[in-house]
């Protein structure tokens, strides 16, 4: 009892911070336009491709902006029929960067972005209570990066990440009525990125860019169980605090990025991506604790699961219409797979095959910029087979996204 206790309760929550999810809003005028990433007009190419800022035309450019992201997952069990919806906050994530070219084929940025994350929240009494009652999953990206120009038509340029994490996840533990809160906000790990940009022709943009996969170590990761009888702490190998720390190697994973613009006319262009990303990282993860049996024999404290993560693919078309000089509108849709098949999918990060439209407004006023965008999603109903977990029934889920968006250009 022991030792299924532990494993059932901690394998999931962490391993649903180790999933997390790549957020797609990185930048307001991106996400109108299906968050595609050959635009460099502003700093916020940063974060898309480094090599970008070699082709902004101011010399310096400073951009800031956030996001609301809401979305809502209902989860029915087909023998019972009983519907269970989940209550979640609205996501904030935020971005901000600034490019500044102090030499003719030399440019230096910083981009400060939340790439992963996400918040759920489940009734505390639904049928999967001991897999998830509510989990916070934030992430920060500080990367700063310089892009060199070796032609008029072609630019690299690099970073450096340094990512910061959090995980704050509660659960039940049904077999002694207690409760499980698992937390870390010291996970941090390091990664790059680099990229080429060319521009052949004045028409043409393209982006080709790779962001590394980021190992995000939490060293001192703290588990607290709470149960009605202090008798159970002692079963467990804990003092009467009910505290276990673990340690835990929790990736996030590489992307691969090639994007096109092309303009039609002066005034209206499109644009298209193809993101590529490596969900494969998962095929298993280590978790090493300070007391809780988990373990085999050999290695009490130690348990290596293996995850089912697969490679999955975005599909991203965009467009930009120019008013007059001063407004632009602007179109998107795009195509992202889930990285999971339906034998796998765990309700601490729900993921869904999903279809997203997207549109916006853009404003210029001299060195000026404000950006408004918002996405509709509508993800694909999936059928839950995980046997690992004994979750059987069917999934579906809504989400929309807002933003606003700020820069600033200094000719």
């Amino acid at each position: 009892m022991k030792k299924i206790l532990v494993s059932t309760a901690l394998l999931a929550g962490v391993l649903s911070y180790a999933g997390g999810f790549r957020v797609s809003l990185q930048g307001v005028k991106q996400l109108a336009m299906a968050h595609t990433s050959a635009h460099a007009e502003d700093a916020s190419v940063a974060f898309f491709n480094p090599a970008g800022m070699s082709f902004i035309p101011s010399k310096l450019s400073i951009v800031a902006g956030g996001f609301g992201a809401s979305n809502r997952i209902t989860f029915q069990n087909l023998n019972t029929l009983q519907s269970t919806e989940t209550d979640n906050p609205t996501g904030t994530p935020i971005y901000a960067a600034i490019a500044y070219r102090p030499l003719e084929n030399l440019s230096i940025g910083l981009s400060v972005t939340t790439p992963f994350g996400s918040t759920i929240e489940w009734p505390s009494d639904w049928e999967g209570k001991e897999m998830v009652q509510k989990l916070e999953l934030k992430s920060f990206y500080f990367q700063p990066m310089v892009s060199v120009k070796l032609a008029p038509w072609l630019s690299f340029g690099a970073s450096y990440i340094y990512a910061k994490g959090k995980v704050d996840w509660d659960k039940a533990v049904t077999q002694f009525g207690g409760e499980l809160n698992i937390n870390d906000d010291k996970a941090s790990g390091h990664g790059y990125s680099f990229g080429f940009y060319f521009r052949p022709d004045p028409k043409l943009d393209m982006s080709i860019a790779y962001r590394s996969a980021v190992d995000m170590k939490a060293e001192d990761g703290t588990a607290t169980f709470k149960f009605p009888s202090s008798s159970v702490y002692p079963l467990l190998g804990l003092d009467a605090s009910g505290q276990d720390k673990f340690k835990a190697t929790l990736p996030l994973v590489e992307e691969y990025t090639i994007g096109l613009t092309y303009k039609i006319t002066p005034k209206w262009l499109v644009s298209a991506d193809f993101n590529y990303h490596g969900w494969e990282r998962y095929s298993r993860l280590t978790l090493d604790f300070a007391n809780a049996p988990v373990g085999n024999q050999a290695d009490p404290t130690i348990l290596v699961s293996p995850k089912n993560f697969r490679n999955a693919k975005t599909f991203r078309l965009g467009t930009q219409y120019a008013f007059n000089d001063m407004i632009y509108g602007r179109l998107g849709a795009y195509y992202d797979e889930s990285p999971y098949t339906d034998e796998n999918f765990i309700p601490e990060t729900p993921s869904f095959n999903t279809y997203v439209v997207t549109g916006g407004v853009g404003f210029k006023l001299k060195q000026f910029g404000v950006d408004v965008a918002g996405g509709y999603a509508m993800p694909q109903a999936r059928d839950v087979k995980n046997a690992g977990l004994g979750f059987y029934g069917q999934a579906k889920a809504t989400a929309f996204y807002f933003g606003l968006g700020l820069s600033y250009n200094a000719f």
